[in-house]
């Protein structure tokens, strides 16, 4: 979800506080007010801080794998995310990337050896596999990898075990595990460089929108977050389906891409101040900020003051789903690391502690058991 390299004490988050009537709903006692809106909202609900398992349980699986979806699932996580690139024939498919070189076997497959090469990608000149070079039958003769063994040498393990999952593939995975669970199985799913595909012609918001549809995901109330990097992606879906959408804001001195490209001046910074979120409430039901746009670092790497961004955000109307709390030491601010080993765990618990206190709505994170745990500490369960 990232590019790479956050709640009161509010109990529940209907499918209605994410949508349509606009804004989260809550009551004075700080509770989502689910029921009896507009929509015929009120069909699932989600418990508040929510638990997003990013890319699946991608701390201990190779992510965006059927195998990371059903551990996070089996785990217990509120909402599953996949990011989805397209394939040359037209396939959306679960990768984190479309250049796949980290992240499956195909540097292995001597007959896909010509297809190496080297593209710039919203700006950035990249090289490597791209999935827009295969078609669905071509990656599915690939088999998934930790992208970051150094870090998650356990993952390693799995290597090999699953291919490169279709979004479709995800769907009919949900349809079948709710029917079993007897409640929607929830997804987060992201739109990848829209304006670098669009301009190969391979348009992502037309090609999601008609899976949305096809398996009844495209109302308000579904059980679904649609979000991207690229404002004008969940614009253009805007007008395509009405599933609650967010807007996943980068570091504040970045601009989106499609800004970029539309010559538009506004940086992160400017979508975080109150006219800014007032922009975006008139076309999502939320944000996904990046953790230090609501608690910034100091020199050292600690957590410094939090900013107004939860506050602002919530008298705009709009949710927050900031994005990734991870247990390694490397990925945690610098006053909750333990020892010197960076892969080593640190004090997950106390970041995770620190973030809900700011009254975020949810949090995507790699280990979706220890942001369970967090959150029952937090609301004292």
């Amino acid at each position: 979800m990232e590019q790479e390299q956050r709640p009161g004490r509010r109990a529940l988050l209907g499918a209605a506080a994410v949508l349509g009537a606009g804004a989260a709903m809550y009551g004075a006692a700080g509770t989502a007010a689910a029921e009896g809106t507009a929509g015929g909202v009120g069909r699932g609900r989600l418990p508040v801080p929510t638990v997003i398992g990013h890319r699946g349980a991608s701390g201990y699986r190779p992510e965006h794998t059927l195998g990371s979806y059903q551990l996070a699932l089996d785990m217990g996580a509120d909402v599953i995310e996949q990011d989805l690139v397209p394939t040359k024939d037209g396939h959306l498919v679960c990768r984190h990337e479309n250049d796949i070189t980290a992240t499956t076997d195909v540097a292995q497959h001597p007959e896909f050896g010509d297809r190496r090469t080297t593209k710039k990608v919203d700006g950035n000149d990249l090289t490597g596999w791209f999935t827009e070079d295969f078609t669905l039958a071509e990656l599915k003769t690939l088999r998934a990898k930790e992208r970051i063994p150094a870090a998650r040498q356990e993952n390693t393990l799995y290597d090999g075990r699953w291919d490169v999952p279709s979004f479709e593939e995800v769907l009919r995975w949900a349809e079948e595990q709710g029917r079993r669970r007897g409640r929607p199985v929830w997804l987060h799913v992201e739109t990848k460089h829209p304006t670098y595909f669009r301009k190969l012609g391979l348009g992502l918001e037309e090609r999601l929108a008609g899976l949305l549809r096809r398996y009844g995901r495209h109302r308000a109330d579904s059980p679904v977050f649609l979000q991207s990097f690229e404002p004008s992606s969940l614009e253009r879906l805007s007008k395509l389906v009405s599933s609650p959408r967010v807007v996943l804001l980068d570091a504040a001195d970045t601009r989106p891409w499609d800004f970029v490209e539309a010559g538009d001046p506004r940086t992160v910074a400017d979508l975080v101040k109150p006219e800014g979120l007032k922009w975006i409430a008139s076309f999502a039901q939320g944000i996904g900020p990046w953790l230090n746009l609501i608690i910034p670092l100091d020199e050292n790497g600690k957590l410094g003051t939090p900013t107004t961004l939860v506050r602002d955000a919530h008298r705009a109307g709009l949710i927050l789903h900031p994005y990734t709390m991870r247990n390694e030491n490397q990925f945690l601010p610098a006053d909750f690391r333990r020892g010197t080993d960076p892969a080593a765990y640190g004090d997950a618990f106390g970041a995770f502690k620190t973030y809900f206190e700011t009254g975020i709505d949810g949090i995507f994170s790699d280990n979706p058991d220890t942001a369970l745990l967090a959150r029952n500490d937090f609301l004292g369960k």
